[in-house]
């Protein structure tokens, strides 16, 4: 039975340059969805992806991600909407390409985030004047 499962990955300069997402792919049998990405040479980096594949692939891949000098993080989003530091003005609306960000009550005009439609494009981050949306990484 096939599984999907979010993870968050953080690269320090030692492994901008191995051919992990590959090895996922090949040595895994897993399909990769990026989402979001900064991974370049001589720099930090990280991932934001889907794997998919069975259960048992996956907590492999991920004992081999544990072997490397690579941060796992799984199954939490990597934006962070503060809800205190929202203002509800709703600049940030328009720029959320899911509605993830969204008017939740329209006439008290009450913002919401609902986290689950969020694929981190981060437009949302400079569009707040408020700095209520920030990144995890």
């Amino acid at each position: 039975m096939s599984v999907t499962k979010k993870l968050y990955l953080y690269f320090p300069k030692s492994e901008t340059e191995k051919p992990i997402v590959y090895k996922l792919v090949k040595d895994f049998d897993l399909v990769i969805n990026i989402f979001r990405a900064k991974v370049t040479p001589e720099e930090e980096g990280y991932l934001s992806l889907d794997v998919t594949g069975e259960a048992a692939n996956i907590e492999r891949a991920l004992a081999y991600l544990s072997t490397l000098e690579v941060n796992i993080h799984a199954g939490n989003k990597g934006l962070h909407w503060d809800k205190e530091r929202c203002a509800h003005c709703g600049a940030c609306v328009v720029h959320c390409p899911t509605g993830a960000l969204a008017f939740a009550d329209q006439a008290r005009r009450q913002l919401g985030f609902t986290e689950d439609l969020c694929v981190e494009c981060h437009a949302c981050i400079p569009a707040c004047p408020f700095g209520a949306c920030t990144s995890s990484f």
